[in-house]
């Protein structure tokens, strides 16, 4: 099993009561961390402007200019975001972006994209809210933009939502074939169809039922197109408690609970029983169990988010020394 690891950024509240200054070097630290060591094999953030779980004046650092700044900050753990919404950014513009960051990196990017569903930000930055179908047939053009811009060097489409005709791409990206593309999201109709086209890996629904399910969507898709599913990666995120016994996991959950109820008190127990019910909750044993179901299941590449990752190292390092060695190789 392969793993990643979220770098708090602030969208889910978690660089709060750290001084702006002082937020890139935390953010910096932890990649660092993450780099320096064998147990993670990526970094991400995700692509966002506004917090949850609900709009705050709190920082929500853009994704990115975070993406350039670990490029060239890092030297071995591959740059992912979970995912990249297709209409902030012109898709031959953010082709362009990613291969930049490609060669700052040394060929270590991968493409999370997806439809986007956040409509607060998306009325507040200007981007309107269109249905659901007309996002993820945008997505579907994007997508095809980019792998031109990729593999040919130009991207030409005349298409409902884009348009672009001779846009060039050069240098290219340091990765043959192009940026590994990850479709995220489980739309059965729609997104899991183009990440059964498209897609080098998907994101979706890490629980057991809702894996096992969407993966055999995304099998009948596969079946449909005429690919083979097994050149597919399929990865889910999740939110980790870990504690070294029962009475060290309930004090990382009462730790959530407090730190969400000074932040936006209105979603504290919500977002708590979020956490509190996630697969990823327990003792590093209870842990490697669960995710050694999910293997069984397909599931390969876990991503983990840490609510305390900012201000406390512990649960990772945890993590690390207990739950990564059981699973990895």
């Amino acid at each position: 099993m392969r793993f990643g690891l979220f770098i708090p950024q602030g969208w889910r509240m978690d660089l709060v009561g750290i001084d702006p200054a002082q937020q890139w070097a935390t953010m910096h630290g932890l990649a660092e961390h993450a780099d320096a060591g064998t147990a993670w094999e990526s970094i991400w953030v995700y692509d966002h402007f506004h917090t949850v779980p609900e709009p705050t004046l709190e920082a929500t650092h853009e994704a990115w200019t975070l993406m350039a700044a670990f490029a060239a900050s890092t030297s071995r753990v591959r740059l992912g975001q979970m995912c990249t919404c297709m209409a902030y950014r012109n898709p031959a513009y953010l082709a362009k972006v990613a291969a930049t960051v490609d060669l700052v990196s040394g060929g270590r990017t991968e493409m999370g994209i997806g439809a986007g569903w956040y409509e607060h930000e998306w009325l507040a930055y200007g981007y309107g809210f269109p249905s659901a179908g007309d996002r993820l047939r945008a997505l579907e053009e994007g997508v095809e933009i980019m792998k031109q811009a990729w593999e040919k060097g130009e991207a030409t489409l005349d298409g409902r939502y884009y348009q672009v005709d001779g846009a060039r791409v050069h240098p290219q990206p340091l990765q043959p074939g192009g940026i590994p593309f990850w479709i995220a999201g489980g739309g059965e109709r729609k997104t899991l169809r183009i990440a059964a086209q498209y897609a080098r890996y998907t994101n979706f629904d890490g629980t057991p039922e809702g894996f096992a399910h969407k993966s055999s969507v995304l099998e009948g898709h596969c079946r449909d197109l005429g690919r083979d599913m097994d050149e597919i990666t399929r990865s889910a995120n999740y939110n980790v408690v870990i504690g070294r016994d029962q009475a060290e996991v309930d004090e990382r959950l009462a730790w959530i609970g407090e730190h969400y109820r000074r932040s936006v008190p209105a979603k504290a127990d919500e977002t708590l029983e979020q956490f509190r019910t996630g697969p990823l909750v327990g003792t590093p044993e209870q842990i490697v169990e669960k995710l050694t179901e999910l293997r069984g299941l397909g599931m390969t590449y876990a991503i983990t988010y840490f609510a305390e990752a900012a201000y406390d190292r512990s649960g990772i390092e945890l993590f690390e020394r207990e739950v990564v060695p059981a699973l990895q190789g």
